[in-house]
């Protein structure tokens, strides 16, 4: 990874973010190729650490409690080519390569897949794989 703090075990690059009273920071995965949006998820201290550390994506999952590697189930892991933060220190970007193209649990590229047409969401980007068939019946 470029731009990654020389040593990732000092807590003092993790000062500069603005975390949310419950230890969080939004944090977008983008495709480092193409500037696509794949999705946004939530990074706590650790998982944000665990990320530099380990070059692979690592977030926080509000519903489970723990952290989650993505792709760990999928085998669609996130390979961090670089880790950015916005000029309010608030907001997280790891520019990514996403293995297996697939970034959402619903078996397309992005978890953005809906556009707003006339009053209504509307899915507008394709399944490519079935999600029964990436996770089977969990």
């Amino acid at each position: 990874m470029k731009d990654t703090p020389d040593n990732v075990d000092n807590p003092d690059w993790l000062e500069s973010i603005r975390w949310t009273a419950d230890g969080l920071v939004p944090a977008i995965a983008q495709d480092a190729a193409t500037g696509d949006i794949l999705m946004m998820a939530w990074m706590n201290r650790e998982s944000l650490r665990l990320t530099a550390e380990e070059g692979h994506a690592v977030y926080w999952s509000r519903s489970r409690g723990k952290l989650w590697r993505k792709g760990e189930t999928s085998g669609h892991q996130q390979v961090v080519k670089d880790i950015r933060l916005d000029c309010d220190e608030d907001v997280v970007l790891l520019k990514v390569e996403q293995k297996g193209g697939i970034a959402c649990h619903t078996g397309r590229r992005s978890c953005f897949y809906r556009s707003l047409q006339d009053g209504q969401w509307v899915g507008v980007e394709p399944v490519i794989k079935d999600p029964d068939a990436i996770y089977g019946n969990q």
